[in-house]
C-alpha cells in the first residue's frame, strides 16, 4: 500500500513538469484546424468530419503506442510493421470459420503478445529498446510476407462500412480509447508507467516494478498498433504486408510534435493525440495549398525540428 501511495506521489510531483507547453500546442492545433476549415469547409458536415477522423484514427492509435513507451523511456520501431501485421491477420481470419470477431480477437492477441516479448527482452535482457524493436520491425514485416505474400484477403464489407462509412465510428472509437486510457492511469500500473519514465531508480525505492511496467507497456503498444490495422485493414477492404511502413516515423513524429521527450519523463498522452491531429491536419493543410510532396515531407521535417528545437532553446535561454 504504502508502495502505491510512494509512486503516486512521485507521479503528481511531475505532472507540472510535464504539462508545460501544452497551452501552446492548443493554440497551434486550433489555427491549423480553423486554417484547415477555411480551406475546406466540407469538413463541417458529417461526412467531411468522418472522412478526416478517419484517416487520422490510425495515425492516433499508433501515436498513442509511440507515445507510451517514450513516455516510459523507451521506443519502438515495430509499431509500423505491427500495424501492418494486424491487417494481414484480420484480411486472413475474418473470412475463416472464426469469423469477424475471431479475427479482431487474432489480431489483438498477435499485438500483446509480441509486444510483450520485446517488452521482455527489453527489461528483463537489458537490451536497447531501439535494437530489439529494429530487429522486431525486419521479423514482423517478415512474418505478415509470409502469411499474405502480396495484398488481398477479405475484410466483410459491413465491418468496412461501419469503421470507414459515412459515420463518425473512428471519433466515437478514439474517445472509448482516451476514456480507456484515463481509467488505466488510475491504477496502480498506469502511476507506475509515467513513474518509472521520469525516474526509474526512485519509483523502484517506491514500489513500482520497473521491469513488468516496461513489459506492460510494450504489450499495450503492440495492441494498439494491431488495432490501428485492424481499421486500416477497413479502410482499404483487404490486407496489405507493408501498408503501415510509414506509420513508424509518423508515429515519432507526431509524439515529439505533442512534446513528448525521447528519454522519459517528458510529455503526456492529451499532448501525443493532439501531436497526432496537429501531423494529419497540416498535411490536409499542405495539400490544399498546393504543396508539392517533396514539400510536403521538406515542411514536416522542418516543423518536427522548430517542435524539438524551441523548447530546448528556450530553457537555455531562461538557465543564462
Amino acid at each position: 500500500m504504502s508502495g502505491n501511495l510512494s509512486s503516486t506521489g512521485l507521479y503528481l510531483a511531475v505532472q507540472r513538469r510535464r504539462n508545460r507547453g501544452l497551452a501552446g500546442l492548443y493554440i497551434v492545433v486550433a489555427v491549423f484546424l480553423l486554417l484547415y476549415v477555411w480551406l475546406f469547409p466540407g469538413i463541417l458536415s458529417l461526412g467531411g468530419f468522418s472522412k478526416f477522423t478517419q484517416n487520422w484514427f490510425p495515425l492516433a492509435l499508433v501515436t498513442m503506442a509511440q507515445a507510451l513507451l517514450m513516455l516510459n523511456g523507451g521506443i519502438t520501431l515495430a509499431v509500423g510493421p505491427m500495424v501492418s501485421l494486424g491487417a494481414v491477420i484480420a484480411a486472413t481470419t475474418m473470412g475463416g470459420p472464426a469469423g469477424t470477431a475471431g479475427g479482431i480477437a487474432f489480431a489483438a492477441i498477435a499485438g500483446l503478445a509480441i509486444g510483450s516479448l520485446i517488452g521482455a527482452m527489453v527489461a528483463y535482457l537489458r537490451l536497447p529498446a531501439i535494437i530489439v524493436t529494429l530487429a522486431g520491425s525486419f521479423i514482423i514485416t517478415g512474418v505478415a510476407l509470409l502469411i499474405l505474400p502480396r495484398p488481398g484477403g477479405f475484410v466483410p464489407a459491413w465491418f468496412c462500412e461501419w469503421l470507414a462509412g459515412d459515420t463518425p465510428t473512428a471519433f466515437i472509437l478514439l474517445v472509448v480509447v482516451v476514456v480507456a486510457w484515463k481509467l488505466f492511469m488510475a491504477t496502480p500500473t498506469g502511476l507506475g508507467i509515467y513513474a518509472a519514465g521520469d525516474n526509474p531508480v526512485g519509483a523502484f525505492r517506491s514500489g513500482v516494478p520497473v521491469e513488468r511496467v516496461k513489459v506492460i507497456s510494450f504489450a499495450l503498444s503492440g495492441l494498439l498498433a494491431a488495432l490501428a490495422g485492424l481499421f486500416v485493414a477497413a479502410q482499404t477492404g483487404s490486407g496489405d504486408p507493408v501498408i503501415g511502413n510509414p506509420f513508424t516515423l509518423n508515429s515519432i513524429a507526431a509524439a515529439v510534435l505533442g512534446g513528448v521527450g525521447f528519454l522519459g519523463g517528458k510529455g503526456t498522452m492529451r499532448g501525443a493525440i493532439c501531436g497526432s491531429l496537429l501531423l494529419s491536419v497540416m498535411i490536409n493543410v499542405m495539400f490544399f495549398l498546393g504543396f508539392p510532396p517533396v514539400a510536403q515531407y521538406v515542411a514536416q521535417g522542418l516543423i518536427i525540428v522548430g517542435a524539438v528545437a524551441i523548447p530546448e532553446l528556450s530553457q537555455r535561454w531562461r538557465r543564462t
